[in-house]
């Protein structure tokens, strides 16, 4: 079980694997053409009035920026499995039905950088995560929302 504190960064291997192969192209792929913006730059001349060579240092300067918040993901995430629990945790897939409703929703609890609702990914920060958290299969969850408080059973847990 995963032992949830709120300045940790969760991510599945899944998404570890993405940022790998994410940071690997702005190291490489980025970076270089950075670089060459940067030597055409330089070779019009005068630096100081040289809208190229200021626009390739801002890019540079955004692309630094993003290795940096990947790194700071990679180094300092728990890198989380499906693992089965029997009770929802990080890297469960939860499914779920409304009260009143016949309509079942299935979700991937995830970390915060990880959640998707297109791709039915769930953060286990958001007040929906947060109810389903350490609840077990047939339980009910009751979220309080601007509306009212709505409930919602678990139908089965994966």
């Amino acid at each position: 079980m995963v032992n949830l504190s709120n300045n940790k960064e969760y991510i599945t291997k899944a998404k570890q694997k993405e940022l790998l192969e994410q940071l690997e192209h702005l190291k490489t792929v980025e970076r270089k053409a950075i670089a060459e913006k940067l030597d055409y730059a330089r070779e019009l001349g005068d630096l100081s009035e040289n809208a190229e060579y200021h626009d390739a240092r801002e890019q540079q300067g955004i692309l630094e920026s993003k290795i940096e918040a990947i790194e700071a993901i990679l180094n300092n995430a728990e890198i989380v499995s499906s693992k089965k629990s029997s009770t929802v945790t990080i890297g469960s897939t939860v499914t779920i039905q409304k009260a009143g409703s016949k309509t079942q929703l299935e979700y991937t609890i995830v970390g915060s950088s990880e959640a998707d609702m297109a791709n039915s990914k769930l953060s286990h920060e958001s007040p929906l995560g947060k109810a389903l958290l350490g609840s077990k299969e047939s339980d009910s969850v009751t979220l309080e929302t601007p509306a009212g408080a709505v409930k919602y059973t678990i139908k089965k847990l994966a």
